[in-house]
């Protein structure tokens, strides 16, 4: 089993950045902890964790955030988390925790029965209207309770 390793980022202002990659943010609610995240992102996944995060804003007004287990997630007061992003090294994961309702289904699959995947990598252009479309419709299903 691989051992979770950390490193200090000049590109990240210093936070820590677990093995993949991804930055290890204080678990916290609210915009701020998840900007924090962002901006840890390193290289090229920031600007895509920042056009995500402008996408959902404006697609779900009032949309909730938190950053739990070094993960930032999306979600709607009441009904639970519909997404999750995380930084692998070689793409950021989108999850959609209930994919297989979506239309067209995400791309990527997964382990856990429900949840589906996109992964952005470095220089991707992803299509912005459909990512819309599936973070629209996953905020209008019920969340995970996490």
């Amino acid at each position: 089993m691989a051992r979770k390793t950390s490193m200090k980022s000049t590109e990240t202002g210093g936070s820590v950045l677990l093995s993949g990659g991804n930055p290890q943010i204080a678990k916290g609610y609210g915009d701020a902890p998840v900007q924090a995240y962002i901006a840890a992102m390193p290289g090229w996944k920031s600007e895509v964790g920042r056009r995500l995060d402008a996408i959902i804003e404006r697609t779900v007004p009032g949309v909730h955030k938190a950053v739990k287990w070094n993960s930032p997630l999306y979600g709607v007061e009441g009904e639970g988390w519909f997404l999750s992003m995380h930084c692998s090294s070689k793409y950021v994961k989108v999850a959609f925790f209930r994919g297989m309702s979506l239309r067209p289904v995400p791309p990527g699959e997964s382990k856990s029965r429900d949840t589906r995947y996109l992964d952005i990598r470095e220089g991707d252009e992803f299509d912005e209207a459909q990512l819309a479309s599936w973070i629209k419709q996953a905020s209008e299903l019920p969340g995970e309770r996490m």
